[in-house]
């Protein structure tokens, strides 16, 4: 499955670094060709020669031993590799990635690599909760490092708790899932497809310099958008008030008010294949539209408010052939309300995320989410950046139209 696939392991000091000669081994019987590069201190836990044996290549470690003198190591490494797979990864290479610390053979080909870049973390439970380490990690995803989460169990300190290295089997089958979907993209499987993204929120005005609107940034509807042009579609963009620059080479419509993004959707319905509905719609609007600005008088003001048409729903219960991907973004009872919103907007895929969760929300380049359909949770995703999510929610998308047309 991982045939001809350039994969550098990188192993650094932690206990877990046993795991990684289980984990070279099976990549290479996979077929990958693994090139590794240890640590001083795990070194300490495994040896050169097991490594060496089981890539059946050199093993590097020491920046300034150069194998060949024709190639300067960890460039060459650096632009060898399909992947860099970091496994484990400890906090202290997490914080020289975040902090771009090149100190050592494995950090400096970090720093000089394009290459894709996977982590696998491993740690005591209560270092993998610090502070400093959560706000690295969400800091390396939002810079596009794929996170493999760690798993809960015994640790070798005698805690109890988040922090385990992921078994050498699941880390392959998530490094085989992400070449998976790098061959699912270069088939353009949405080629001749029409897809509209909305994006950013709505703004309801209240007088010519006042308005209600809410905290959405845009950023998960673009990221949706730029996945469909990876994925080979025509997309349009309606997007109402963003803080985040649109991608280019898309066509966009910008839009102020949920009315005026009813419309803009609603003159591209016919010919639409997918819908995502990531803008966030305000669900009331004034009243009444002043036409000056509103002069203050009193010590209170009462603001009477109207429901907006529901975008989402109006068009789920129009839909012939479209298929339709609506978002909730929600702070308790996810699953409960997710699945009431897809079941009552008759769509196709829901996706929620709790927006008090570590590393989700409005304004954030990361997020967190669970992609439900008829049948409850299809996909549950761990802290990925927007691009990511965006492109395994039409991922989902894709295999359920591949589906219902065979």
């Amino acid at each position: 499955m991982l045939t001809g696939k350039k994969i550098l392991l990188g192993i650094t000091g932690g206990i877990a670094a046993f795991k990684a000669a289980s984990l070279c081994s099976k990549l290479v019987q996979q077929g990958a060709e693994v090139r590794v590069i240890m640590t001083k201190s795990a070194t300490k836990f495994v040896t050169e020669l097991t490594l060496q044996a089981l890539s059946k290549n050199p093993v590097y470690t020491d920046i300034f031993d150069e194998k060949n003198p024709a190639a300067i190591a960890h460039i060459d490494l650096a632009d060898w590799a399909d992947l860099v797979l970091v496994a484990p990864a400890t906090a202290n290479i997490i914080g020289k990635m975040t902090a771009g610390i090149a100190d050592d053979m494995l950090s400096t080909t970090l720093l000089a690599t394009q290459s894709p870049i996977m982590l696998s973390p491993a740690m005591n439970v209560h270092m993998y909760v610090h502070p400093a380490v959560t706000r690295n990690l969400a800091e390396l995803v939002s810079r596009g490092v794929m996170m493999i989460e760690p798993g809960e169990g015994l640790l070798a300190c005698g805690y109890t708790g988040k922090g385990r290295m992921e078994e050498p089997e699941t880390i392959v089958s998530v490094v085989t899932a992400y070449f998976n979907r790098l061959e699912k993209v270069s088939h353009k499987p949405l080629a001749g497809k029409k897809v509209v993204v909305t994006a950013g929120g709505t703004i309801e005005r209240i007088d010519p310099v006042r308005f209600i609107t809410n905290d959405s940034s845009g950023k998960m509807g673009f990221a949706v958008a730029r996945a469909a042009q990876q994925l080979g579609a025509d997309v349009v963009i309606i997007a109402g008030n963003t803080q985040a620059s649109p991608p280019p080479g898309i066509a966009i419509t910008h839009v102020e008010s949920a009315i005026d993004m009813f419309e803009a959707v609603s003159a591209l319905w016919e010919d639409t294949d997918i819908l995502v509905k990531a803008a966030a719609v305000a669900d009331y609007r004034p009243k009444e539209r002043a036409a000056q600005k509103m002069k203050k008088s009193g010590d209170t003001m009462t603001l009477e408010l109207v429901k907006n048409i529901d975008i989402l729903e109006t068009l789920g219960h129009k839909k012939s052939s479209q298929f339709l991907i609506g978002f909730a973004a929600e702070t308790d009872n996810l699953e409960k309300y997710a699945m009431d919103k897809l079941r009552r907007k008759n769509c196709d895929l829901l996706i929620g995320n709790d927006v008090t969760a570590m590393g989700a929300g409005f304004g954030s380049d990361t997020n967190v989410v669970h992609i439900y359909d008829t049948n409850g949770l299809a996909l549950s995703l761990p802290v990925l950046s927007k691009e990511e999510v965006g492109l395994r929610i039409l991922e989902c998308a894709v295999d359920r139209i591949a589906g219902s047309s065979e």
